[in-house]
Parts: structure tokens; C-alpha cells; sequence
């Protein structure tokens, strides 16, 4: 027990689990809706994106929260623009910005030596202040509040694009909407485990989750307490073994995800051995499929 507990007694761990623990609760909401709608591409381009907003607030002396803000939204707009205005498709628009952006912040960061890169990719959650921690809470709010608005709309949107739009739920928009909440799990959480890492928390603890959960709010749910355990067991890892903490969070919460696809396959394996014993067999739906239920 006291391997557990020494690692939260001085007083910036205690305030870097905190700000981990809002991480994973603003990025497992929204990646819930990634996860599920196929857009983990988007999401990384958009964690690449606000790496030159943050860069050139640094040089110009303001905010680098609203710069990396900035920079999201002009990522997602870009992604938009692009998509409409040519022909080619969304993973390549996704593409050429997310290399274009990336490489436009590398570049105004070693021409100004704005910021430590390796900082600004992997994060500093040992160093996750006050301020941080409030700008978490206010993301958490602003997604909790919007999701449950906008559930059956990104229900819809997600199982039946046309149907969504037959309702006059405007799918378009619901879509923008979702890319902005994106924008915001990453702006809120960057600074806590680092542009790349945060990828990591929108996608992994979902995607655990949805081996098991069969409704959306129980995939978030799960995706939560999935990134809970990864946020508790990296700072941990981190603590022990002075490893980087934002890498450790990300790493470990991949990691579940694959001992969680072990234990499903191994389920399911010892279930079909079962079944084929016994004297009467029935068909079963396969585990981890997400579906709309009743929802209309």
C-alpha cells in the first residue's frame, strides 16, 4: 500500500492526478464519438494542430491556451474547406494539413525557440497548475452539457447519416459541432500529457471500453474508468520508475486495450467451447458491438 500511496503525497502529483483524471473524462467523451464514428484519424490531426498556435502565442506573448484554440479550429475548417472545395477525400485533406501543420510548428519552434518540442509533444503533467486543472473543469462542463444536448443528433449522425438528415437534425453541423469538441478535449488536456499523447486518451480508453459496452453511454462510461486506471497506473509507473508521465498515462492505456481484446477473444473462445459441448446451441451476438438500441 505505501508503493500506492507514496507516490501522491507531495503536492504536485496530487495536482497532476487531478488534472489527469479530468483529462480522461473530457477526452473519453468525446473520443467515445470519435471512436465510434471512425474519426481517429481526425482526431490526431487535430492533436498535431495546435502545435503552431501554440508556438506563435508563446513568441508574441498571449495565450497559450486561445492559440492552440485558434489553431484546432483553423485545422478543422482546413479539413472542411478542403474537402469541399476539391475532390479529393477526407483522409487525404486530413492528411496534407496534418503534415502541413505539424511541420509549420517544428519549424516556428526551432526558429524561435519558442518552447521545448519535447515538451510541448509529450506534455509536462508534473508541472499542471491550478489554472490548468480550472480550464479542465470548465471543458468537463462545457462537453458534459453539450454531449447530453446533442445526443440523439450524434446518435444519429453516427448510425445513419441520411436518416439524421431526414429528421432535420442537420448532420453537417452536428459534425462541426463534434470537431470543435475535439478541438476543446485537446486544447484543455495538451498541457497535461502533450500533443501527441492526448491522441492516446480520445482514442484507447473508448475503444477498450466499446470490447464490451453495447450503448453508447455505457462505452463512455467504461472509457472513463479505463483511462482512470491508465491516468492512476502511468503517474505511478512515472513516480517509480522516472519515466516520462505523459507517455506513461498514453502507454499504459493502449496497453489495456489490448489486454482487454485478450480477455474478449478468451471469453469468447471458452464460450464457443461451451456451447459446442453442450447438447443445445443458440447464436449469440457478438461481443462488443456497439449498436443504436431503441433510440430513434
Amino acid at each position: 500500500m505505501s508503493w500506492l500511496t507514496e507516490a501522491f503525497e507531495p503536492n504536485f502529483m496530487r495536482t497532476a492526478l487531478l488534472g489527469a483524471l479530468l483529462a480522461v473524462v473530457v477526452c473519453s467523451l468525446v473520443g467515445t464519438w470519435v471512436v465510434l464514428r471512425g474519426l481517429a484519424f481526425i482526431g490526431d490531426a487535430l492533436a498535431h494542430g495546435v502545435i503552431p498556435g501554440v508556438a506563435l502565442a508563446q513568441i508574441w506573448g498571449l495565450s497559450v491556451i486561445g492559440g492552440a484554440l485558434v489553431s484546432a479550429l483553423v485545422m478543422a475548417g482546413g479539413i472542411t474547406l478542403v474537402n469541399r472545395r476539391s475532390r479529393v477525400g477526407d483522409d487525404t485533406a486530413i492528411g496534407l494539413l496534418f503534415v502541413g501543420m505539424l511541420a509549420l510548428g517544428v519549424v516556428i519552434i526551432s526558429a524561435a525557440s519558442a518552447r521545448d518540442l519535447t515538451t510541448l509533444l509529450f506534455g509536462s503533467i508534473l508541472g499542471v497548475t491550478a489554472d490548468d486543472v480550472r480550464l479542465l473543469v470548465v471543458a468537463t462542463v462545457i462537453v458534459v452539457v453539450t454531449l447530453v444536448a446533442f445526443h440523439r443528433a450524434l446518435l444519429a449522425l453516427t448510425f445513419n447519416r441520411d436518416k439524421a438528415a431526414s429528421l432535420g437534425m442537420r448532420p453537417g453541423l452536428t459534425h462541426a459541432l463534434l470537431m470543435v469538441l475535439v478541438a476543446l478535449a485537446v486544447v484543455a488536456s495538451f498541457q497535461a500529457v502533450g500533443t501527441l499523447m492526448v491522441f492516446g486518451l480520445i482514442v484507447a480508453p473508448p475503444a477498450t471500453a466499446s470490447l464490451f459496452a453495447r450503448r453508447v453511454p455505457t462505452v463512455m462510461v467504461g472509457g472513463v474508468l479505463a483511462g482512470w486506471v491508465a491516468a492512476v497506473g502511468g503517474l505511478l509507473i512515472s513516480y517509480h520508475f522516472n519515466t516520462a508521465a505523459g507517455a506513461s498515462i498514453a502507454g499504459l492505456s493502449v496497453v489495456l486495450f489490448f489486454i482487454a481484446l485478450a480477455v474478449r477473444e478468451l471469453a469468447a473462445s471458452i464460450g464457443r467451447r461451451s456451447n459446442d459441448a453442450g447438447p443445445d446451441t443458440h447464436p449469440t451476438h457478438a461481443p462488443g458491438r456497439i449498436h443504436a438500441g431503441h433510440h430513434h
